[in-house]
């Protein structure tokens, strides 16, 4: 519960470049890190065991911890399967997070059978799951995840048309799930981030707005030609 209570009412960075991107580094994605926890975040959320270990390594906040990969027979690509699970423990993240959308995992198993594996495996690790709608998130906290996030809203054939940040989705699931909620996904100003922490979230994420600068120029560069 102490983790709950250090990012509770704060901002978690997410720290991640894929391999296409530039700054593609561990070296790189600990100091972003560092200049994050320098600015305030209360953690930070990271893709591989091997960015995980290295910020680790770096700063001392907790770490929300995944492993994107992708499965020819599915399409869940965050934290997929139990072999993702066993990486991210030994690494010691402090929070898992796990596609939870309303979508089966590799092999065709449904995510309550999958999950029920994880949590009888690893009964007192934190599991967060992103969920893309708010039925998903009550279905996730019903079956025993210990947040709920956003991240997969607008992501999904279920939210493909959502408006993202998905205000309603938050407050709906701040109120009702029972569990602390993570607000996550296209939060690219501070203006956002006020009312998304109005809609009672436990925290909020922010990743593409302060850690990808490719995005964030294309966005910019958007504004000039009028797009």
């Amino acid at each position: 519960m102490s983790v709950l209570d250090d990012i509770k009412g704060g901002l978690i960075v997410s720290c991640q470049a894929l391999e296409d991107e530039p700054l593609h580094s561990s070296f790189i994605m600990a100091r972003m890190a560092e200049a994050a926890i320098l600015g305030g975040a209360v953690g930070i959320r990271a893709n591989s065991t091997q960015d995980i270990c290295e910020i680790k390594k770096t700063v001392n906040l907790p770490v929300i911890g995944i492993i994107k990969t992708e499965y020819p027979d599915s399409h869940v690509y965050i934290t997929p399967s139990m072999t993702e699970v066993d990486a991210l423990v030994k690494c010691g993240c402090e929070i898992i997070a796990m596609d939870a959308a309303n979508r089966k995992r590799p092999s065709g198993e449904p995510l309550a059978e999958f999950f029920a594996r994880v949590r009888e495996k690893y009964p007192d690790k934190l599991f967060m799951g992103d969920c893309s709608t708010v039925q998903e998130g009550m279905d996730a906290a019903a079956m025993g995840f210990d947040l709920i996030a956003t991240t997969l809203c607008g992501y999904t054939d279920d939210s493909r048309n959502d408006i993202t940040p998905n205000y309603e989705m938050m407050y709906a699931l701040a109120r009702n799930s029972g569990k602390p909620v993570i607000a996550e996904g296209n939060i690219w100003t501070p203006e956002q981030l006020r009312q998304v922490m109005r809609c009672g979230v436990h925290a909020a994420v922010v990743g593409s707005a302060i850690t990808r600068p490719m995005l964030i120029t294309k966005r910019f560069v958007s504004a000039i030609k009028g797009e």
